[in-house]
């Protein structure tokens, strides 16, 4: 840091397995990746090439190489493997992600039906090639999950071999662990944490008062996604309070977790 400012929140420092911050990289062109790292790479942990962005990027091999030079691991998004699968090509995706040198696999089902016995066969078979994140919540809001459902899925989902369970915001931040307005369901939100640690859990919240509730919630170290870009940098302040949503929230002690 550039200075020194007493009672700052412990953040865990890098590689961290909890703490984590995901961008959602939706088709930057390289200059920009280069420069989101340039600021970016001591609060990113891990990119997500969004949906299936990865298909139509140019020059996507060198763009892989612009995080993975600041030792960020890459994935393509949930999108992309519910693409290959639905296509009956769940070995060309392994092949891909090979071939990519991509070691983090999302495994999904938002936009297909994957009967749930099978979707954790998916999550059995990629972990043995490398970390896996499976998304929990469907992108459908007319769909709503009962929280023993959600919790139940997690659980399975983490037994079969996911190194985090992501809890479904989609990009807009309005369904899943949200209401269509993009208020958090609080309720959900609690009853999932009496089950499931929560440094296992991936929230994704895009929007800054999505991101405010978790920090307030669960401290510095809860684990964010499907962060835009531009907003790596607030976040970072926000998780330390160093902006006006958590000023006093770490002050003399309060809310550490």
């Amino acid at each position: 840091m550039n200075f020194n400012l007493t009672q700052i929140p412990d953040r865990i420092k890098k590689p961290r397995n909890s703490g984590i911050t995901m961008v959602m990289d939706k088709g930057l062109s390289i200059p920009e990746a280069q420069n989101m790292m340039s600021v970016g790479h001591p609060h990113i942990d891990i990119v997500k090439l969004g949906f299936g962005t990865s298909f139509v990027t140019p020059n996507l091999r060198e763009k892989i190489e612009v995080y993975k030079s600041y030792d960020i691991p890459v994935y393509f998004g949930g999108t992309l493997f519910e693409a290959f699968l639905i296509r009956n090509q769940f070995n060309d995706y392994i092949s891909v992600c090979k071939d990519y040198n991509i070691s983090y696999m999302e495994v999904s089902d938002g936009s297909i039906n994957i009967p749930h016995a099978e979707k954790c066969g998916y999550i059995e078979k990629l972990a043995k090639h490398g970390t896996v994140l499976s998304e929990v919540g469907s992108k459908d809001a007319a769909h709503i999950i009962p929280p023993y459902k959600w919790i139940e899925l997690m659980r399975a989902e983490l037994n079969a071999g996911s190194t985090y369970v992501i809890a479904e915001a989609r990009e807009a931040g309005n369904v899943g662990i949200y209401r269509g307005s993009g208020e958090v369901r609080e309720g959900l939100v609690q009853e999932i944490l009496t089950q499931i640690p929560g440094e296992k859990i991936l929230w994704e919240a895009p929007q800054k008062a999505q991101q405010l509730y978790f920090i307030e919630l669960l401290g510095c170290n809860v684990n964010l996604g499907n962060i835009a870009p531009t907003e790596v940098i607030p976040l970072e302040t926000m998780r330390i309070g160093l902006r006006g949503d958590t000023f006093n929230l770490f002050l003399n002690g309060n809310g550490t977790h």
